[in-house]
């Protein structure tokens, strides 16, 4: 009978019920496509690239990512809280098996008080002896442990897709930084063209000047516009060695290193114009941060049932078997431990319930409540977030072409207009006024359309990181140039 109370105590601990609530997905506002899917530069039928980095056609720019994966030390950080939340799991795991099992011993020399009560017979002096197993086991009838394991699965999930997501963003991070020195660069070498063409015509200025045609006047405003030119080059290149240090922080390096990977300027990287961008719903399983706050959701709803375990009775089983043994001489021996006659156990139920905690266990499951209403509400204005910046990237992409398509055009008339002018004042026709204002205003343009080239090179990499695309196909990048 007593061995067959155990097995049904056994039994009702692997089967009881499982108190708190159990999670069930947070609705969230969902819509059919994108706003701007009329217009021809995004494709709605088609899901966003894998790879999109390949859509530049750029292999430094891919290079520098296979890089940045294999070396950048947050990403590795963000690896090693995988392997923290593994372990965690495993710990959760071994917590719904005996919490106790160890072998002990003790040798003690017991020295008993004469006016202690009853000692008036038997040994007051000797040695006491005692070694075994003891076990302690604490039944999971509320659930409390397979919520906990409940808790640290979803746990774990969250932190992989927490590691995707960095990923996602030291992608795009390395992406925009490297299009961001290209923009500079771009545009140091329009500075230094610029500087070139306006030396050349303070030369013919200065031979005017010296053969008497035009006054002084003439060569201190072509100076003040080369001088004036060559200011900004300075900056230009400040901007650009910060860029340059922060990307290499970004692959993992001291930027003394880094000319080892991106030696020679190049051009800004262009797109291809049609963009494949999927649908909204698609969103929220591609993004690895929605994914991370669902997780979380669900891992914080399972600690609920944790909490409310805590209100109930624990109940254990609990055993010792081993060999005990004393001897009354004052000299240590083991007093016959080894004998069958010292073979002693005990075996038995126990429990124990907290039936006056002065509100802190219902507290804590009120806390535990609104800490899972809040990671809801964190999910939800995730989703919101993504929906957002999706809806932005696509934005910022058309809008940065029809700047483009306008400044294409102004740069062809600025080139015209700073043609004319330096004509026409060869001719004596314009004074040296129109060539200063044409001049400046070719600069201006050529800048600003270098700049725009950019920001639809970062727009697309904005857009994709706000698809939440890259971390499936990470593994496909090798640092083999």
């Amino acid at each position: 009978m007593k061995f067959k109370s155990l097995f049904f105590l056994l039994l009702v601990g692997f089967s009881g019920c499982m108190v708190g609530p159990d999670f069930c997905p947070p609705e969230v506002s969902v819509y059919d496509e994108w706003l701007p899917c009329d217009n021809p530069l995004i494709t709605c039928n088609s899901p966003p690239p894998c790879e999109w980095w390949e859509v530049f056609e750029d292999p430094t720019l891919t290079y520098l990512l296979s890089v940045a994966k294999e070396q950048n030390l947050p990403l590795q950080a963000a690896g090693m809280r995988i392997l923290q939340a593994r372990a965690e799991r495993g710990i959760a795991i071994g917590e719904f098996f005996p919490q106790l099992q160890e072998l002990i011993g003790n040798a003690e020399r017991i020295h008993i008080s004469k006016n202690a009560p009853n000692t008036f017979a038997g040994d007051r002096q000797y040695w006491d002896f005692i070694s075994g197993l003891q076990a302690s086991w604490e039944l999971d009838f509320w659930g409390r442990f397979r919520r906990g394991i409940e808790s640290a699965d979803e746990t774990l999930l969250a932190t992989i897709a927490d590691y995707q997501d960095v990923l996602i963003l030291l992608l795009s991070e390395v992406a925009s930084t490297y299009l961001t020195i290209r923009t500079f660069e771009e545009r140091i070498g329009i500075i230094k063209q610029n500087i070139a063409i306006q030396e050349r015509s303070l030369e013919i200025v200065e031979a005017r000047w010296r053969a008497g045609v035009v006054t002084e006047l003439d060569v201190q405003q072509a100076r003040t516009l080369v001088y004036d030119t060559r200011s900004r080059l300075p900056l230009l290149e400040n901007d650009l060695t910060t860029v340059q240090d922060a990307l290499a922080v970004l692959l993992g390096l001291t930027p003394d290193h880094l000319i080892c990977y991106l030696d020679e300027p190049g051009p800004i990287p262009i797109p291809a114009k049609e963009l494949g961008v999927g649908i909204p719903a698609e969103l929220l399983a591609r993004r690895p941060d929605v994914r991370s706050q669902f997780h979380k959701a669900a891992a914080q709803s399972a600690r609920i049932g944790i909490a409310v375990s805590d209100l109930l009775p624990r109940i254990s089983i609990n055993g010792f078997i081993g060999l005990e043994s004393s001897t009354s001489s004052t000299k240590l021996g083991n007093g016959g431990i080894f004998n069958s006659d010292s073979i002693t156990f005990f075996y038995g139920p126990s429990f124990a319930w907290p039936i006056l905690n002065y509100g802190r266990l219902t507290n804590r499951v009120r806390a535990e409540r609104a800490l899972f209403y809040q990671t809801v509400l964190d999910y939800q204005n995730s989703v919101l977030v993504a929906y957002q910046e999706a809806e932005d990237g696509l934005s910022a992409y058309i809008y940065f072409h029809e700047q483009v398509d306008e400044l294409d055009e102004s740069v062809k008339a600025s080139k015209r207009a700073a043609e004319l002018a330096r004509t026409q004042y060869v001719e004596g026709i314009a004074d040296y006024t129109r060539v200063l204002e044409t001049e400046r205003s070719k600069l201006e343009a050529d800048e600003q359309l270098a700049i725009a080239n950019g920001n639809i090179a970062l727009s697309v990499v904005a857009l994709y990181r706000a698809l939440g695309g890259g971390w499936e196909c990470a593994d496909e990048l090798t640092t083999c140039r």
